[in-house]
């Protein structure tokens, strides 16, 4: 799988995409991930990427142009591609969408900056608009960073066990089985010491948080 991430903070991304299970999958070949500089689609000397807001407001606005001319450089053709932008008032992104997104051959995401963006990027150039939580934050890069990494373990090859891809989350515990902190014994649950694999099971349904 392709991922393209559309920023003017390409800098964010380096020691992310260059760690720990996406470095591995990226020179297994099994995915990769590209950042791209707005500024690169920018004409003027000063590589302008933002404008004042219509009908005035603080701040500055992300143009259309340059992105319209990224996205447009970027996209495959004739192949499963999705542009998504971010922003707190789209979709909230969840596991169901991240198997959604995991079946496509690109994903193209426009990391906003500023004030926000042009909106006819939302409604012409956009196939989605995602948020990652009922927050604002300054950029869309974290939010990329999200979506890489939860889409990613869906991807065959990116995790070593498929059946930890998408891992109920329950309660986990390891050496030493008793702990003392602030003068009282921390004990591991002793169903987990009782090689009952039944039992063992049984707990760790019972304290499992589902994922949807």
């Amino acid at each position: 799988m392709l991922f393209d991430v559309i920023t003017i903070f390409p800098n964010f991304f380096k020691g992310f995409v260059n760690e720990s299970l996406l470095a591995r999958a990226q020179k297994k070949n099994i995915l990769s991930i590209n950042i791209h500089n707005l500024r690169d689609w920018t004409t003027d000397n000063h590589k302008t990427v933002d404008g004042k807001p219509f009908g005035g407001g603080v701040g500055m606005v992300l143009k259309i142009e340059p992105i319209y001319k990224a996205v447009k450089a970027i996209k495959k053709k004739n192949k499963k591609v999705k542009v998504v932008l971010f922003s707190p008032r789209g979709k909230t992104f969840d596991q169901k969408m991240a198997r959604r997104f995991s079946k496509l051959d690109q994903l193209i995401m426009i990391s906003g900056r500023y004030e926000g963006v042009d909106e006819r990027v939302a409604e012409y150039i956009a196939d989605e608009v995602v948020s990652i939580g009922d927050f604002v934050m300054s950029g869309g890069e974290v939010p990329a960073m999200v979506l890489i990494e939860t889409i990613s373990r869906m991807i065959p090859g990116v995790i070593a066990k498929k059946e930890s891809a998408e891992k109920p989350d329950h309660p986990q515990y390891t050496r030493p089985e008793i702990f003392e902190l602030k003068g009282k014994k921390i004990k591991v649950p002793a169903v987990l010491l009782s090689g009952n694999h039944a039992k063992i099971e049984e707990w760790r349904k019972k304290h499992t948080g589902k994922i949807k």
